[in-house]
């Protein structure tokens, strides 16, 4: 699941949302359909272009011209999420769920800004477009090597949802930009503009995901996985490494190893074996697994074939207690 908020750079959104909303029209131009694809929020599922524009245009109460209007939130499943979806929905019960899923992915934008009378999407301004279709531009290397021409259709399920919300509430009186990274560190600039924790909102996208549609997500598929393999140290990837280890033994195991990887990325845990503590006693299997004997740098190494000979030991062991 990639979630992603863009501000001025594509969304252009220091003027109009003219430009932004005929854009995000693309696909009832290229595909003419004869039933287009409609804007919808939270109280609607049918609404029409201009309006998306005359209500997102009004909203500006107090923003000065160089103030952001708007933002665009991108919400992609995985081509993996997408399969899962169809295989349990079919296409157009997928469409619906992910709409359905927009709209409490706005929930969760709205409660991380941390501001009273800002609690659901019921609180902000925003429309949402599901799009079927991503397309190749000039940036993407295919294009530079000549393999695809833009404005080609990518290959796979491309099915997200783009969302343009108004920098103000409803109200038109309360300003909130997701693009405040103080996270509450400067209280008085919190509570003008709504302190908002990026990194959070996108990992609650994710377990919004898994918990509404029970998607088994594997480790390696989560975004605490991807943040240390890309920015972790050293002591987070040998933690993430027995977490891997850990996950592939059954479902119990690989829901608690999915759990720590967040603390693991949000840097919870100085050693492994405080990481281990955490775990409880929920999964014993995991537990075992996670507590044989394996190599760290400077520490005495076991052979594999004792600890091989370990677990034929369990397995014989476990094999006469079912017999009886």
């Amino acid at each position: 699941m990639f979630i992603n908020i863009t501000d001025n750079k594509e969304a252009a959104n220091k003027g109009s949302s003219a430009g932004l909303v005929n854009y995000l029209e693309k696909e009832n131009r290229i595909d003419h359909k004869q039933e287009p694809e409609c804007w919808f929020n939270g109280q609607r599922i049918r609404i029409e272009p201009y309006e998306v524009m005359r209500s997102i245009d009004g909203n500006v109460a107090k923003l000065g011209k160089d103030d952001a209007k708007f933002f665009l939130v991108n919400i992609s499943p995985s081509q993996k999420e997408i399969r899962f979806l169809k295989e349990q929905f079919g296409d157009q019960g997928s469409i619906e769920q992910m709409k359905g899923f927009a709209v409490r992915v706005m929930d969760a934008y709205a409660r991380n800004f941390n501001r009273n009378g800002v609690n659901g999407n019921e609180d902000l301004l925003w429309f949402a477009k599901l799009e079927n279709y991503r397309y190749y531009s000039h940036n993407d290397p295919e294009v530079k090597q000549g393999l695809k021409q833009r404005g080609e259709r990518k290959e796979g399920e491309q099915m997200h949802v783009q969302v343009i919300v108004s920098r103000k509430d409803i109200t038109n009186k309360i300003k909130l930009s997701p693009m405040n990274t103080s996270r509450g560190k400067n209280e008085a600039h919190s509570k003008k503009m709504g302190q908002f924790d990026r990194v959070a909102f996108k990992q609650i996208g994710e377990s919004l995901f898994d918990s509404l549609f029970g998607f088994d997500r594997q480790l390696k598929d989560t975004m605490a996985y991807a943040n240390i393999q890309k920015n972790g140290e050293i002591s987070q990837r040998e933690q993430l490494g027995v977490l891997v280890e850990g996950a592939s033994q059954n479902y119990e195991s690989r829901s608690v190893a999915n759990e720590l990887a967040q603390g693991v990325a949000d840097g919870l845990f100085t050693t492994t074996g405080e990481m281990l503590s955490a775990a409880g006693n929920t999964a014993a299997g995991f537990l075992e697994v996670m507590l044989e004997p394996m190599y760290m740098g400077g520490a005495n190494i076991v052979a594999e074939s004792e600890i091989e000979e370990k677990r034929k030991r369990k397995r014989k062991s476990r094999g006469r207690n079912i017999s009886r």
